[in-house]
C-alpha cells in the first residue's frame, strides 16, 4: 500500500531492497562475495526494537545537525517526530535528505532517504494510528502530528566487521 503525502509516496508495506556489498577500498577487507552478508530482516529487528536513534540533517548553510531521537519503524519505513520550531524540523523542511543510525558501534544499522512530514491533512489516518499505537507501546505515549517519514534508499549494517557488511538499495 503506498500513502501520498506532501506528493511524496510513503511505501506502507514490507521492502523488498537489492542486497549487495557496498564499494569500498580493498584494504577496508570487505569480502566480494555474499558469504557473511547480512538478511533484510537484521535490519527490520534492530530498527524496531531500538529505543534511541541518531539523525543526521543538514542546515540551510550547509553545516551537519545530529540529534537523537525516538521513533518507531513501521512497515520497513522510520517515523519520528519533530515540532516545527526545532531545529531539526526546521533543516528537513529546507532539505529532506536525512541519515538515521543506531546508537550502537558495533551491531551498526545505517540508513539514508528522504522524509516527508505527515499530518492529519495529508496522511492516512489508519497509518497515523499505527505510528500512535507503535509509540504508545515502545514510549508509552502517543506522538500525534506531526511527525517524518523516512523512506529508505540505501541501507548499511554489520554485526561483525569487515566480514558481515551488507548493503541494501531500494528501487
Amino acid at each position: 500500500m503506498t500513502n501520498k503525502a506532501n506528493g511524496h509516496a510513503v511505501q506502507t508495506r514490507e521492502l523488498q531492497p537489492k542486497r549487495s556489498r557496498p564499494q569500498m577500498p580493498a584494504s577496508y577487507g570487505i569480502p566480494q562475495d555474499e558469504e557473511g552478508m547480512l538478511p533484510w530482516s537484521q535490519v527490520h529487528t534492530r530498527m524496531a526494537e531500538a529505543r534511541n536513534y541518531w539523525i543526521a540533517t543538514t542546515r540551510p548553510d550547509g553545516r551537519p545537525h545530529v540529534v537523537p531521537v525516538w521513533g518507531v519503524w513501521v512497515d520497513d519505513v522510520f517515523y519520528h517526530g519533530g515540532g516545527p520550531d526545532t531545529r531539526k524540523a526546521r533543516n528537513l523542511q529546507h532539505n529532506p535528505h536525512v541519515s538515521v543510525h543506531l546508537e550502537d558501534g558495533n551491531e551498526v544499522v545505517i540508513i539514508e532517504g528522504t522524509v516527508t512530514m505527515l499530518t492529519p491533512e495529508n496522511a492516512d489516518a489508519d497509518l497515523l494510528r499505527r505510528i500512535d499505537d507503535a509509540y504508545e507501546a515502545k514510549y508509552n505515549m502517543r506522538h500525534g502530528t506531526p511527525v517524518w517519514a523516512l523512506q529508505p534508499r540505501l541501507a548499511l549494517a554489520w554485526t561483525e566487521y569487515p566480514t558481515t557488511v551488507t548493503r541494501w538499495t531500494f528501487d
